[in-house]
């Protein structure tokens, strides 16, 4: 099988939702009956990042043979398509050969709701800093079945009612003001420029990030993909969860959980 990494379209273009590409490899069904379709390139988001991977469809040719994307994981670079075949001419013969041309279809809606929650993480990240709460950002859950960001740090116990409604009120109006979502794979050194004159240990300095900005405001790397505009979260509501609201690991570490509201 090809090793070379699978070039992701989505890393620049994170708009298409249709596109080309050419089968390197198609692993028929394992144990869990699932095959797996590999490509030259992709623009469907595997999971990672905290974000849930993007479903749709790949079509061969004119459509004889069709690949449902059930689920897309990325493993040494390489993007694993995981699904099952839709023969749609119905004589049971696979067309995903190796060298063949394909169709992807990425589905919208589940991409605009993964991009909106992970768009509102970052932004609880700036309204963070912006109503004055300088603690260590950690996980990052963007997945609509309970999206949360955690923060290290103390906060007097005293404040955080108070504090929960700032970042509610500074988040939701920067979403009303708005302000373009962009990308970017830049040289290090403009990289660091772009995201304040800091990025974290893990990037090598020899590397290109990918930097996305939200509006006027320093980025941050990212390879996962985001709204075009802020105004596009919609509402944002900032809350503690019900239990275990604190754990003691060295320092408190407080899970602010984001709800993003979406409107009928």
């Amino acid at each position: 099988m090809d090793s070379r990494p699978t070039k992701l379209d989505y890393y620049a273009d994170m708009r298409s939702l249709v596109s080309e590409s050419t089968v390197v490899s198609f692993l028929k069904g394992g144990d869990d009956g699932r095959s797996a379709l590999i490509l030259e390139s992709t623009i469907f988001h595997p999971q990672g990042g905290g974000q849930p991977a993007d479903t749709g469809f790949i079509t061969v040719g004119d459509g004889e043979a069709k690949f449902a994307v059930e689920d897309v994981r990325s493993r040494d670079g390489i993007v694993y398509h995981y699904g099952h075949v839709e023969n749609l001419a119905g004589d049971g013969v696979v067309e995903f050969e190796t060298g063949k041309a394909v169709h992807l279809h990425v589905d919208e809606s589940r991409r605009k709701l993964n991009s909106r929650l992970h768009s509102a993480g970052h932004l609880l990240d700036m309204c963070m800093k912006n109503v004055g709460l300088g603690l260590e950002p950690g996980k990052g859950y963007h997945f609509p079945d309970g999206p949360f960001v955690e923060y290290k740090g103390v906060i007097p116990p005293s404040e955080i009612t108070n504090k929960l409604k700032e970042l509610e009120t500074e988040a939701n109006a920067l979403i009303s003001k708005g302000g373009e979502v962009s990308v970017a794979v830049l040289p290090y050194d403009e990289a660091l420029e772009q995201c304040g004159g800091f990025l974290p240990d893990y990037i090598p300095k020899e590397s290109t990030p990918r930097i996305v900005k939200l509006g006027s405001n320093p980025g941050c790397p990212c390879g996962g993909t985001h709204v075009n505009n802020l105004s596009e979260i919609i509402s944002m509501k900032a809350s503690l969860p019900n239990s275990h609201e604190e754990r003691r690991d060295k320092s408190l570490l407080y899970r602010w959980v984001i709800v993003v509201l979406i409107n009928s």
